[in-house]
């Protein structure tokens, strides 16, 4: 006998759910490839914090052990989130505005400084807007599909 979760279609997961576990999946890859040598640029000189680090992620975005280590925690609480079509609803509004925070936080202050304790770049700052706008629009396409 199955139970299904609260929110959940009887034949399997509302797209909601769907969508968080996509979005969950991508963020766990991402903290994982960012620990490869290779997909990530000047792995060697990667540390755990600070900006100090010159790893690139695709040699693009500034990772750090924290760095990466944040985006599998992410993924992580995205599954967790998508048991439910009210809590992958959350995630992704909640989760899109952490991100909109993260692109401020990145715009006011000093790249070079010890605020920038992630590491962030310019391309990591414009991926975090992309991500906030993308994450709060779906969850409140979402959350508007569920109310009618």
């Amino acid at each position: 006998m199955s139970h299904a979760h609260a929110g959940a279609t009887p034949r399997g997961r509302a797209p909601v759910q769907k969508a968080t576990m996509f979005v969950a999946l991508v963020f766990v890859l991402v903290g994982l490839l960012g620990f490869v040598p290779g997909i990530t640029t000047d792995y060697d000189s990667m540390t755990f914090a600070g900006h100090h680090s010159s790893a690139e992620l695709f040699g693009i975005f500034e990772v750090s052990v924290l760095h990466n280590l944040v985006h599998l925690l992410f993924g992580v609480v995205g599954f967790l989130m998508a048991r439910s079509v009210s809590g992958s609803v959350t995630y992704l509004i909640v989760g899109g505005a952490i991100y909109f925070v993260l692109w401020l936080y990145g715009l006011l202050i000093d790249l070079d400084s010890s605020a920038n304790f992630v590491p962030v770049n310019d391309a990591d700052n414009w991926l975090h807007l992309i991500l906030a706008v993308g994450m709060i629009g779906l969850g409140a396409a979402f959350a508007r599909s569920a109310r009618r």
